[in-house]
């Protein structure tokens, strides 16, 4: 399928079919394996397209498209980034007061993020867990985290089990289990300039998705096509780093090599040791 078809698809959903809560999940289940592939997906990227989506998500910063620099690991990022902020200096903007002049993209393209994530929390057909965590009984308790189908038949509500079993779960999986411990080998150094993870985003990406797939949310044009945006570079690339200028995009690992987190309800994955090579042979030794 061409980059287009593909992003055609993305953009127009298909119909839900009317469904109980565990049809629905079944659903949910299939979208959230098909993002879970997207986030460990070892092909070459996908350049002109992730080019195009992140030209897209600059110009809703107000920015020119950047110049691209490709990279085959995140350890061939540090020169390339000198200088630019960090997530440190990123808090910076939202103090009180903000440092002089006007603040640098890192900063525009964060708040833009969590003012789309929101918008589409605010377009569920239900109160969105990740806004307001839904409680039980007088003594507003957390719902326990079950098996999704027990949990159902006990009368955990469906958007409940929708945000354990997908956005937590794929969070756990890709954050916890991928991107933050890689990160912290390349910080061995000192400090990493503030960056996205690309196809590792796919925890809330995959999430919205899914709620609008199984018809459990309705989002504003605008809202579709952004998110739409940020789900075609998922499919596309690895981490990438925004300059005023420059944007430098890492490709996808060759080898990335999971495995199942015991003692989870919700299928949760990690890397095992040395379980993800970069391109340029680059292994970031990873704790246990």
């Amino acid at each position: 399928m061409s980059a287009a078809a593909r992003r055609s698809v993305a953009a127009t959903p298909p119909h839900p079919v009317r469904s109980g809560p565990a049809e629905l999940w079944q659903q949910a289940l299939r979208i959230r394996q098909e993002w879970l592939d997207h986030a460990l997906c070892t092909e070459p990227a996908d350049r002109p397209t992730a080019e195009e989506s992140l030209s897209a998500i600059y110009a809703r910063a107000g920015r020119p498209r950047p110049r691209f620099e490709w990279v085959d690991s995140p350890a061939k990022v540090r020169p390339l980034i000198a200088g630019w902020p960090t997530l440190d200096q990123l808090y910076a903007w939202i103090r009180d007061p903000a440092p002089a002049g006007p603040p640098p993209l890192a900063s525009d393209l964060a708040m833009l993020g969590s003012q789309l994530r929101a918008a589409l929390s605010d377009g569920t057909t239900y109160p969105d867990p990740e806004l307001s965590p839904m409680r039980r009984g007088k003594k507003r308790e957390p719902w326990p985290e079950l098996e999704p189908l027990h949990a159902l038949e006990v009368g955990v509500p469906l958007a409940v089990v929708l945000h354990q079993g997908v956005r937590a779960t794929l969070h756990r999986s890709l954050a916890h289990g991928y991107y933050l411990p890689v990160r912290a080998a390349l910080a061995g150094d000192g400090p990493v300039a503030v960056c996205w993870y690309g196809q590792q985003d796919a925890f809330w990406i995959g999430y919205y998705d899914t709620l609008r797939r199984l018809g459990l949310a309705r989002y504003g044009p605008d809202e579709a096509a952004h998110l739409d945006e940020w789900a075609t570079l998922a499919r596309s690339c690895g981490w990438w780093w925004p300059g005023e200028q420059v944007c430098v995009v890492v490709d996808r690992p060759d080898l990335i090599s999971t495995e199942p987190v015991a003692g989870t309800v919700h299928d949760q994955v990690r890397l095992r040791p040395h379980g993800v090579r970069y391109r340029d042979g680059w292994q970031p030794p990873l704790p246990r």
